[in-house]
């Protein structure tokens, strides 16, 4: 596992609650974004990055390696960059505290194996499709479309 110089990997033991985001980009240029499911409690029928929250006794880079093989089937093999680093609160109440990569990953990415109950389906988005990240109930809120969008800039300066 490669991860890229002066990337700086917090600390999740400090008793907040971490949520790690990987954007994955292919060699077309084009970023993996999956729909969650209509049931899911936060961001129901939302696209979303690969991600989720840090477990007990976990790291940040082995939240990322369980979030990307338990959602896509695919194996992590480098953090290329930082993207962001965020709080928020939902609806729920609880803050998180979530940190966002531009990652590598091995595996078939014409095949992604999806997690049923989690997420309907998947696409591949360059920039000119970021607007289909928003939410139609909330089209304030871009925060997919502006993550994805930094991952692309961002993958296409690692590549020059």
């Amino acid at each position: 596992m490669e991860i890229a110089e002066g990337i700086e990997i917090p600390e999740t033991d400090d008793g907040r609650r971490w949520v790690v985001g990987a954007v994955v980009v292919d060699a077309e240029g084009r970023a993996f974004v999956q729909r969650r499911s209509p049931d899911r409690a936060l961001f129901p029928n939302a696209w979303d990055i690969v991600g989720g929250h840090v477990e007990a006794g976990e790291g940040v880079v082995e939240a990322l390696e369980r979030e990307v093989r338990e959602e896509t089937g695919w194996r992590l093999t480098g953090v290329l960059a930082e993207l962001c680093r965020l709080a928020w609160t939902p609806d729920d109440g609880v803050e998180r505290f979530e940190v966002d990569y531009l990652v590598r990953v091995e595996g078939d990415l014409g095949a992604p194996v999806l997690e049923p109950d989690r997420h309907t389906g998947f696409a591949w988005v360059d920039e000119s499709r970021l607007d289909m990240l928003t939410t139609p109930e909330d089209p304030g809120h871009t925060f997919v479309a502006d993550v994805v969008g930094l991952g692309l800039r961002r993958a296409r300066e690692l590549r020059s």
